[in-house]
């Protein structure tokens, strides 16, 4: 759909809602005269209704945070409406193979809701959320994304929704699972992650997606998964806490929750390879090449571990590691394990929680499902899930991941040479900052620029400062950081950022870089290659990422 009068910006004005309502609109006959069955149905050229159905459709889109308000939809509601459509032929059948397809611009973008098909494509590029938000869905169902934003389950959105209609869904058999295979009871996840490996499964937060929600709705949260998910009945499930006397103290699920206080901590989880893909440009670690969004913040709540270590006889002067011990596990009957220092685990401002709630919610399955590990400042690999056995003792945990894996190398080991033994388990994280909007290789528009990302640090220290560069590093802007007050030396949670910029007209393409300090002053290195290591690990150097510039 082209418009008459378009601003100087396009579609790269950061008030869309105010855009919207202002604009004259005029509809132009569209590029392709391929017009869909459905809106060959309806009027389509008068000015008002055309008006009245692009700021209804909209919302209909995948707004995630930034969907039209419609101050003044209740005074259009007292216009008169499009004439209904009058019958047509019967609509076409397609597969969801066949919708999958219709996946871009070039291949026309295509999505289904409850059985019926759409081709929106004539939508994309006036979606208020962004083309990109709304290209999530290309190709697959709208339902998970109305899901997690429930303004678009509105009768006036259907509506227009209707006027896309290409097609139906034909029934098809669900994908019957392979015989055998360890990963067949693995939950569904939403389709908008963004997979690395699917067996185990391991996806990130999409980058355009992650600003929008302090806290990362748990479908979206990042998965990060070594063995198959396992199946737990939680009326059985029984955690197994060593005794300091030796002994073992079984606990049901609901004796943590009845026993013991409940006590919620709003906490930021990193796996360490985040943004490993930007040590595998330089030279190939062989692991999975994570991008910006192997990172999530939640609320969690649940037991605290100090209480529970306190009930089994530990006292808060006791040494030494607290190991945990998961039930997922390989073939081979080998358990994923981890270990945290006993003075993190005892410490008041340790916020340790053996967790069992998310946002609010049950423990999602991906997530732990039933009780898990949440130390707050601490690398993702030591938070175990699906948590099963904790013992204390004087040496860390001896498993493969506490001793070797996920600790940080100097970039002259190989390895032929690599001592696992000489370098520390990672357990604080370094200061950390990352750019989610516009991403890599964007096309963003002369005039107004909106830059967003994350920032953390872990140990608790609270990020101070976000400093954003539109000319690779050559001059800087303080971005505004949002998020939600933390106590000092307990900033687990990760700050949101905003830089609002104007982009001078004849600019054909800009290098944006961000970076961030945090309450004690660590700053983020400026290149990866000094930090570059065989594990691919703690990548903490300056985000970077170029974009063209030009009208579309």
């Amino acid at each position: 759909m082209l418009l008459s009068k378009p601003s100087r910006n396009g579609f790269c004005i950061l008030h869309r809602t105010h855009w919207l309502r202002e604009m004259p609109w005029r509809l132009h006959p569209p590029a392709c005269m391929a017009w869909t069955t459905s809106r060959n149905h309806g009027t389509w050229n008068d000015a008002g209704s055309t008006r009245r159905r692009v700021m209804v459709a909209a919302g209909a889109g995948l707004g995630l945070g930034t969907i039209l308000a419609y101050g003044d939809h209740r005074r259009r509601a007292a216009e008169p409406e499009t004439p209904a459509p009058a019958a047509g032929p019967p609509f076409p059948v397609f597969t969801r193979k066949e919708v999958a397809r219709h996946n871009s611009q070039a291949s026309r973008v295509w999505v289904t809701y409850g059985s019926d098909v759409f081709d929106i494509t004539d939508f994309v590029e006036a979606h208020p959320g962004g083309k990109s938000k709304i290209l999530l869905a290309a190709g697959g169902a709208l339902e998970p994304f109305w899901a997690l934003y429930a303004m678009h389950k509105q009768e006036h959105v259907l509506e227009i929704l209707r006027g896309y209609k290409v097609g139906e869904l034909s029934p098809e058999e669900p994908p019957q699972p392979t015989p055998g295979d360890p990963y067949a009871e693995d939950p569904q996840r939403h389709p908008a992650l963004r997979i690395n490996t699917l067996k185990p499964f391991n996806a990130e937060t999409p980058p355009e997606l992650i600003a929008e929600n302090y806290l990362t709705p748990n479908a979206l949260f990042f998965k990060r998964n070594h063995f198959p998910v396992p199946v737990v009945d939680p009326a059985t499930y029984r955690l197994q806490v060593q005794s300091s006397g030796g002994r073992t103290m079984s606990l049901s699920l609901q004796d943590l929750k009845r026993r013991f206080p409940k006590h919620e901590v709003t906490a930021t989880l990193q796996c360490a390879g985040n943004r490993r893909a930007e040590m595998n440009a330089i030279k190939n670690t062989n692991r999975l090449g994570w991008g910006v969004g192997a990172i999530s913040n939640a609320r969690w709540g649940g037991a605290l571990l100090r209480d529970v270590l306190a009930e089994a006889g530990y006292k808060p002067g006791d040494k030494g590691h607290v190991c945990f011990e998961g039930l997922d596990k390989d073939q081979s009957g080998t358990v994923y394990g981890a270990s945290i220092p006993f003075k993190k685990a005892m410490s008041p401002d340790g916020d340790v929680l053996l967790a069992y709630e998310m946002n609010g919610e049950e423990l999602p399955r991906d997530n732990g499902f039933p009780l898990r590990v949440i130390a707050p400042g601490i690398v993702g690999a030591r938070n175990v899930k699906w948590l099963a056995q904790i013992t204390v003792g004087p040496e860390e945990s001896q498993s493969h991941w506490q001793q070797k894996d996920y600790k940080g190398f100097s970039p002259s080991v190989t390895w032929d040479n690599v001592d696992f033994s000489s370098a520390p388990a990672i357990q604080d994280m370094p200061v950390q900052s990352a750019i989610t909007e516009p991403g890599p290789g964007a096309c963003v528009c002369p005039g107004e620029l909106t830059v967003k990302g994350y920032a953390w640090s872990g140990g608790g220290r609270r990020v101070i400062r976000v400093d954003v560069s539109l000319d690779g590093g050559k001059s800087w802007h303080m971005a505004k950081l949002t998020g939600k007050e933390q106590l000092p030396g307990r900033a687990w949670a990760w700050q949101l950022w905003q830089l609002d910029a104007c982009v001078p007209e004849g600019t054909k393409e800009m290098d944006i870089v961000c970076k961030a300090v945090d309450a004690s002053y660590n700053d983020q290195p400026n290149t990866v290659a000094p930090i570059w290591n065989i594990l691919g690990v703690l990548n903490s150097a300056w985000h970077r990422v170029h974009v063209s510039v030009g009208e579309e």
